[in-house]
C-alpha cells in the first residue's frame, strides 16, 4: 500500500471578505497523481499557498510525510517573470537549484545530475539557448526540470500548462507522466482544463465554494463541474 505524502486535516482559511477553504479534508500518497478542478476563486491557489507554506490556516493542518525530515517540493507555476533580456541560458537556470553548498560552482556530481535532468526533459539541443528567448513550451520544460533535479517528494504545477497550446500542453505533461510512472514522483495538478485532467491523473479533487468531491478520475463527472459553475 502506497505512503501518504500529506495529508490534509479539515483545512479553512479565510479573509476579512470571504471564506476560501472550508474544512477541506485530502490526502494524497506515495505516486498518485492528482488533478485539483474548479472555477476561479474556489480556493485552488490557496491550496497550493498553504502548502508551499505561504499561508498559514485559521483552522486544520497539514501532516507532511516523512515527518522525520522536511518535504522537498518541486513546484512549476503558470508564468513566471522572466523578459527577453534574461541572461541565464536554459542550463544554467536549471542549475540554480542545485547550489546547496557555499561554492560558486556546480561539483562533478551536480554537473552529472544537470546533465541527467537535460536529457530527461529534452532540452539537450538548447540547453545553452538564454532562458529570455526561449518560447513559452521551451520555458516551461526549463521550469519543469528545475522542480525535478532535486528529486522532490512531491511536484507541484499550478496552471502550468494554461498558456501553452494543445501541442505543447501533452509534451509537458507526457514528461510529467514519464516521472510519475516511472520514478514514482507524487504530482499534483492545478488545472482549468478537464480534458488534461482526465488524460493524465488518477484521481481528481473538484473543488467548489464550500464543498468539495473527490474520487477515480474515471469517475469524473463534468455535470458537476457545470453544477459548481453555476451554483
Amino acid at each position: 500500500m502506497s505512503e501518504p505524502v500529506l495529508n490534509i486535516k479539515n483545512l479553512t482559511v479565510s479573509f476579512p471578505d470571504h471564506l476560501v477553504l472550508n474544512d477541506l479534508s485530502a490526502q494524497l500518497n506515495q505516486g498518485d497523481f492528482l488533478s485539483v478542478v474548479g472555477q476561479n476563486g474556489v480556493g485552488k491557489t490557496t491550496l497550493v499557498r498553504v502548502i508551499l507554506h505561504e499561508l498559514t490556516p485559521q483552522h486544520g493542518k497539514i501532516e507532511y510525510r516523512p515527518v522525520f525530515k522536511r518535504m522537498k517540493i518541486g513546484y512549476v507555476p503558470q508564468f513566471r517573470n522572466i523578459d527577453e533580456e534574461y541572461p541565464l541560458s536554459i542550463r544554467d537556470f536549471i542549475g540554480l537549484n542545485l547550489h546547496d553548498s557555499h561554492m560558486p560552482w556546480l561539483s562533478k556530481k551536480e554537473r552529472q545530475k544537470l546533465d541527467k535532468i537535460i536529457e530527461q526533459t529534452n532540452l539537450e539541443s538548447i540547453q545553452n539557448t538564454p532562458l529570455g528567448e526561449a518560447s513559452g513550451g521551451e520555458k516551461q520544460k526549463a521550469y519543469l526540470a528545475q522542480a525535478l533535479i532535486n528529486n522532490p517528494d512531491l511536484l507541484i504545477l499550478d496552471e502550468s500548462t494554461a498558456s501553452l497550446d494543445n501541442v505543447r500542453k501533452f509534451e509537458l505533461l507526457d514528461l510529467v507522466k514519464e516521472f510519475n510512472e516511472q520514478q514514482g514522483v507524487t504530482v499534483l495538478f492545478i488545472t482549468h482544463d478537464i480534458e488534461l485532467a482526465q488524460k493524465y491523473a488518477h484521481d481528481y479533487l473538484l473543488m467548489r465554494h464550500g464543498s468539495y468531491l473527490s474520487g477515480p478520475i474515471s469517475e469524473f463527472k463534468e455535470s458537476d463541474l457545470e453544477e459548481a459553475e453555476h451554483a
